[in-house]
This record gives C-alpha cells, sequence and structure tokens, in this order.
C-alpha cells in the first residue's frame, strides 16, 4: 500500500490537542500521510466550516485498523463530559463561548433539556460536568427536564460529591424555561428516541441541536451518505483512496426481526457488504476476514447491533438474539438497519498504561491486551478532547460500546496548535491528530446533514 509520494512538510494552523496516550496500535502510513498534507487539510477545513458551520456539539466513535481509519458512529447529542480529560476544560470553554456567539451571540441563560434516565448516575454526572463547562463559558444554566411525573425540583446527589438539579420545564407561549428563568436559548442533550417533544415545537428561542436532527427522524445510513462524499472530496484533495478513511455500507429497510420478515434482503446486502470488502482487502494485501456490523439505521447507546461474517449470521440467530435486535432505546421498534463495513481496531490497553492511569496491579493484569477505540469530542469545529472506550471482554470485530466497556481519558502533553514536526506516526501528538482529522471529516457530514434539515423545513414552511 502507497499512500504518499513526498517527504512530509508542516505548519501551524491545527486546533488539534496533543495526545499521550499513544496506544500499540500498527503505525499508519495513513496517519504519515495526513501529517505531510497538514497545511492544504487545515485550509480546506476553514472554507468548509465558512460554507457550513458545525453543530453545537459532537462525538465521533472512530476504529483504528491500522490499514484504515474511519468513523462509526457520530452522536449529535453526545453524554461522556466527565470522561475527558479535565486538565484541558479551557480547550472547551472556549470552543462554547465560539458556538454560543454563532448561535445566540445576546445568550446570556440557557436550558439544557437531558435524556429521561432516572437512575444513570454516569449519565448525571456527565451533565454536571458540561454545565460547569458551560458556566465557565458565562452561560447560566437550569435543567428542564421532560419526566412526565416531574412536578417540582429534584435534586440528584452524585458520587463526585457534586448534584444537579432537575426541574419541570415550562412553556408559555412561543417560549421555553424554568421557574421564573427564561433562558436566550434551548440546549437539546435529548436524542429524542421516542419522538419530538410537542412542547419544544416552534419555540422563538433557538434550539440547538435542531429538532429534525433526533433520532426520530435523523437515520445513520443519511450521515453515512453525506460522510461518504465528504470523504470522496478529501481523498481528492489528499490523493488517496477513499475506502481508507470511509467505511462501505448499505442500508436495508422493512426488516423485523421477531418475524423474521426481511430477513434474506437483510443476508444478501451482508454478503454484498463482504464481497466488496473482500476486494479491497484483496487489493491491498490485508490478511484479514472481513466482517460486517448490522446496526440499528436510528438510535445509540450501543442497542441493536450485531456482528456477521457470513449471510447465514443473519439467517441462524435465536429467539434471544433476534429480540436484542428487535428494539432500541425507549423501546422502539428497528424497522431499518444499516450494514456497515466492519473495521477492525487493533489499538490494546497495556500492563503499562493501565497501572500509569492508576488502576493497581489487579487491574492492570485484567486489562492487558483490552481492545480499544478513541471517542473524539468536538464543540462547534473544534476538537477538545475525547477517551478510549476500553473493553476487556470484546475482540478487534466487535462493538465495544456495550455493558464491561470502561473509558480512559485521552492524556495531552499540552495544548498545541500544530503536529510534532519530527513527522513519526507514532510521536505523541501525532496520532491524535490524524484522530482529530477524520473526527472532523465526521462532523463536517453532521453539518451538511443540518444544512439541508434546515432547507427541508424553510421549503416546507
Amino acid at each position: 500500500m502507497s499512500l504518499m509520494d513526498s517527504p512530509a512538510t508542516f505548519g501551524p494552523g491545527s486546533v488539534v490537542p496533543h495526545l499521550t496516550t499513544a496506544l500499540t496500535g500498527p503505525l499508519l502510513e495513513l496517519e504519515a500521510h495526513l501529517l505531510a498534507q497538514q497545511p492544504a487539510i487545515e485550509q480546506w477545513f476553514r472554507a468548509c466550516w465558512q460554507e457550513t458551520p458545525a453543530p453545537f456539539y459532537c462525538s465521533v466513535d472512530l476504529r483504528n485498523a491500522g490499514f484504515k481509519l474511519a468513523p462509526v458512529d457520530t452522536n449529535l447529542f453526545p453524554a461522556g463530559f466527565n470522561n475527558l480529560n479535565p486538565a484541558f476544560r479551557p480547550l472547551s470553554v472556549q470552543a462554547i463561548q465560539a458556538a454560543v456567539e454563532r448561535v445566540c451571540p445576546v445568550a446570556r441563560g440557557a436550558v439544557l433539556v437531558p435524556e429521561n434516565h432516572t437512575r444513570n448516575v454516569h449519565y448525571f454526572e456527565s451533565l454536571a460536568s458540561f454545565i460547569e463547562m458551560l458556566e465557565l463559558a458565562g452561560i447560566k444554566v437550569r435543567i428542564g427536564s421532560l419526566l412526565p411525573d416531574l412536578r417540582e425540583p429534584r435534586d440528584v446527589e452524585l458520587p463526585s460529591g457534586r448534584s444537579v438539579r432537575l426541574e419541570p420545564l415550562l412553556r408559555s407561549g412561543n417560549k421555553v424555561g424554568v421557574g421564573d428563568f427564561e433562558p436566550c436559548m434551548v440546549l437539546l442533550n435529548n436524542d429524542m428516541s421516542a419522538g419530538r417533544p410537542p412542547i419544544l415545537e416552534g419555540l422563538a428561542q433557538p434550539v440547538v441541536p435542531p429538532l429534525a436532527l433526533g433520532w426520530s427522524q435523523r437515520r445513520k445510513s443519511h450521515h453515512f451518505a453525506h460522510y461518504q462524499a465528504v470523504a470522496a472530496e478529501f481523498a481528492t484533495l489528499i490523493d488517496i483512496d477513499p475506502w481508507f478513511i470511509d467505511p462501505m455500507f448499505r442500508r436495508c429497510g422493512e426488516i423485523n426481526f421477531q418475524t423474521r420478515d426481511g430477513e434474506e434482503c437483510l443476508a444478501a446486502n451482508v454478503e454484498a457488504i463482504l464481497k466488496s470488502v473482500r476486494e479491497k482487502y484483496r487489493q491491498y494485501g490485508v490478511d484479514k476476514p472481513p466482517f460486517a456490523i448490522v446496526k440499528a439505521d436510528a438510535g445509540t447507546y450501543g442497542m441493536a447491533i450485531m456482528t456477521a461474517k457470513s449471510p447465514d449470521d443473519v439467517r441462524e440467530l435465536n429467539r434471544k438474539q433476534r429480540t436484542r435486535m428487535a428494539h432500541i432505546k425507549e423501546g422502539q421498534d428497528v424497522t431499518d438497519v444499516l450494514v456497515q463495513e466492519g473495521v477492525y481496531t487493533f489499538e490494546t490497553w497495556s500492563a503499562t498504561e493501565a497501572l500509569a492511569a492508576g488502576v493497581g496491579n489487579s487491574g492492570a493484569n485484567a486489562m492487558q491486551g483490552a481492545v480499544a477505540e478513541p471517542v473524539v469530542y468536538m464543540i462547534d469545529h473544534y476538537v477538545v478532547g475525547g477517551f478510549y472506550r476500553v473493553h476487556t471482554q470484546r475482540g478487534p470485530d466487535e462493538n465495544l460500546n456495550s455493558p464491561g466497556m470502561h473509558f480512559q481519558p485521552l492524556a495531552f502533553v499540552e495544548p498545541c496548535s500544530y503536529p510534532d514536526p519530527s513527522g513519526q506516526p507514532d510521536a505523541p501528538p501525532n496520532r491524535f491528530y490524524a484522530y482529530g482529522v477524520i473526527a472532523r471529516l465526521a462532523l463536517l457530514a453532521a453539518a451538511r446533514e443540518f444544512k439541508e434539515a434546515g432547507a427541508l423545513a424553510r421549503a416546507a414552511a
């Protein structure tokens, strides 16, 4: 595989923090190529953001196979802010200020609409961390809950010693607020899997992200169609095969896992993806068996996801497996699925790194060789950090977003703005530069989704 024809050249302009926890994955020639093209890449991104502003915030799950680095999921209502490295919170604060100035320049206060989690302590820890960032950015924040049985403020005490206060979200005319607090903007951290809340329709206040980007309307297949176009443009810019950064996919509709309706259509799509990936592996000398990931076309939280290495894996699901694939969050039925090229993750967590993370000898031994994947967080178009999702019970060809996972914050050498000029892909700053580039490509695809949704809404009006 040859991706670059000239030696690396470098220049300032990146706004990606520097990674210190470069794991043991193979060094990518692709990473070296991204470093060599860094000035052109950053110029291209600047032009793209001027044409299509980024969503308020976003997180992207990446998979690094050594021969391929690609996004596999893009979340526009991210949680997990408590898993970010607190040492570089100023990066998030500055990015929030930039995002708020663009969305609502006069904003002084915001109501944050969360998920309807009543027992998920980790989610509330994320809310507490995110609210701290917003307040450091100069935004007064109160939580407006959609819980149907919430009649008065409810305080949730957290293991960190912090607490969050849930208050009923109230509507008056074309505005919402809590108590006597009328915010300038509404910030959604609820992915609307169960549908668009009527209380948020037709508001005079800006709602970010917009309702149209919730899972009641958004589809992963649509996002990855946008990403496919973005990846093709980017690949032309830096002269690579777009396959190195773009997972193949197919959409299969009218599926019912319980009754097995649509099963042959799904099996045929799995077979088509495996065949196409097998041809790419043969082209680039990849000595690995291809696999596909079957997932619900809407929804998150790692629900309704399976690995398929053969069409028979779809046909031979037992009743328990079909039940698990049939529903997503809020009990919503799965009727459409995305069949996506499986991307290996050859990043692993070593005992040395586990000890450095403070897990102790027994924990380090348990984590030795644990499979890991990076999750990158962005606010506006700025990369503000991320973490590794680590799983001791899953393999390199399996979904890691499942029970038993844990998180290790990405640590940064310093909040610098350009790659290490040594040009070595495994130099501490440089691996995360590659992550940041690919994550921002997914962010750009989401921005185009946002722009398209706005155009459709205006046409309908």
